[in-house]
């Protein structure tokens, strides 16, 4: 039970309305998410195991596979919270066409920029907490030097040395020592451009050049080198590591140019070898993603020949045998008893704790199961996204319409399995450096019908951006 909840055991209402608003719009709720997880026990505990090797200083990399729907990112925040409350520092963002992990055009350092704004910490773990960890930095130095008798000014070199053997660590220690001189002098203007820069808000050079002396900024070449500096620093901080999760990795699975996503796909085997081999310290990755993005052999991560050697699943985990230790963590499907567990805490949730206001009986939840079973299958417990959103309108509208029978509602349930709207066909599955009729080539973010330009067209119909 978190804060929010009385020590009776009741949802207080801004939790309750938080979880319920969330879950009937189809999205994760960003807090409460103990009240409504069910199942897949293993797979948070190996995902603890990776958590605990962190804090003690290794790394690790883990692929979370599911279908559409199936509660990849609910289980992605489940994590986040875990690592907030093993004192870990966390980060995480949505890949989208404009946020990738390699790019050239600025989508790198915009990925960068998003997974800043939403650092978290047990503290703030809504986000915005950068500012937060690089001040816990600063105190902690104050803290030595008041005792040591020595400089703030060394100690704060000192400690921040051990950055300089990596990428870009001489220009990551100067802006910190940056924000000290600012913190120490009362100059608001340079902490303030010292936070700027360590979020990668300074688009050029010359700009973070005039403002903090430093010749360089995070750009799409220097993305993986600055998170690795950040989970040092997060560590110099007093935090046990840096978990980064990153979720929607099918979108470089629908990167049209092979070449664009074999360079993700290649930032992502570095990601991997480092892990596997020990080259980063106190630093995890967490990516979620549908199977076509990891099994596609033309442009899944399959299609990567070294990432494939990576991610095959071990073979002998066949006939009900399970491996819960290799990159790839399968979510299982929920169980017609879990979803039966899930269905009694959201009617406890939606009646804020308290089970002599529930709106349904348990004879309602097994008719309710019943009848999604007969309209979509057993895809309403599997993906179940659109299920949870079906029972949670049915009881707003008990809610709201005292002494109505529930069971003309239940049958009346619309309910339609969910589909990935990211895996619909490509208008054309070519790559971008086919040539095209005509002469043309394909241009990045530029999709072409697949059908064939007549002699006798003298308008570009054919053609859409």
């Amino acid at each position: 039970m978190t804060a929010e909840a009385t020590q009776n055991g009741r949802i207080r209402p801004r939790e309750r309305d938080a979880i319920v608003q969330s879950l009937r719009a189809g999205v994760v709720p960003r807090s409460g998410q103990q009240h409504v997880q069910v199942g897949r026990a293993a797979e948070v505990t190996a995902l603890l195991t990776d958590i605990d090797r962190i804090a003690d200083g290794g790394a690790g990399s883990r692929f979370v596979i599911g279908e559409y729907g199936s509660g990849k990112t609910f289980f992605l925040h489940l994590i986040r919270s875990i690592a907030l409350e093993r004192r870990l520092v966390t980060v995480h963002a949505d890949l989208s066409p404009d946020r990738r992990l390699h790019a050239t055009g600025g989508q790198a350092r915009s990925l960068y920029a998003e997974l800043m704004r939403n650092m978290a910490t047990r503290a703030k773990p809504d986000g915005g907490a950068l500012a937060s960890v690089v001040e816990r930095f600063v105190t902690n130095a104050l803290t030595e030097a008041r005792e040591s008798g020595r400089p703030t000014q060394v100690i704060i070199r000192q400690r921040l040395d051990g950055l300089s053997e990596l990428t870009g660590g001489y220009d990551f220690a100067d802006v910190v020592a940056k924000y000290w001189q600012g913190h120490d002098t009362g100059d608001e203007q340079l902490k303030m451009d010292a936070v700027r820069w360590l979020r990668g808000e300074f688009a050029t050079r010359t700009d973070a050049r005039a403002a903090l002396g430093v010749r360089t900024i995070v750009d799409d070449a220097s993305f993986y080198d600055h998170l690795k500096l950040l989970s040092r620093f997060v560590k110099m901080a007093g935090f046990s590591g840096l978990l980064i999760c990153l979720d929607e990795m099918v979108n470089l699975y629908k990167l049209a140019n092979s070449q664009a996503r074999n360079a993700n796909y290649e930032q992502i085997l570095r990601i991997l070898n480092d892990s596997l081999q020990g080259s980063a310290s106190g630093l995890g990755f967490v990516f979620g993603g549908t199977p076509d993005f990891l099994l596609d052999t033309r442009r899944g991560l399959y299609s990567y020949a070294a990432l494939q050697s990576r991610l095959a699943e071990n073979t002998f985990a066949t006939s009900g045998l399970v491996d819960y230790s290799g990159p790839v963590l399968r979510l299982a499907n929920l169980s017609p008893e879990d979803f039966y567990v899930l269905l009694t805490k959201l009617r406890h949730v939606f009646a804020s704790g308290d089970p002599a206001a529930y709106l349904l009986p348990d004879e309602a939840l097994r008719a309710f199961m019943a009848h999604c079973n007969s309209r979509v299958g057993d895809a309403y417990f599997r993906t179940p996204r659109n299920t949870i959103k079906g029972f949670l309108d049915l009881l707003a509208i008990l809610e709201q319409n005292p002494g109505h029978d529930w069971r003309h509602l239940v049958s009346t349930v619309e309910l339609t399995a969910d589909t990935d709207p990211n895996l619909e066909p490509l208008d054309d599955d070519r790559d971008t450096d086919s040539p095209l009729p005509g002469g043309f080539v394909q241009s990045p973010g530029i999709a072409v019908a697949s059908q064939a330009i007549s002699p006798g067209d003298d308008e570009l119909a054919t053609f859409r951006l």
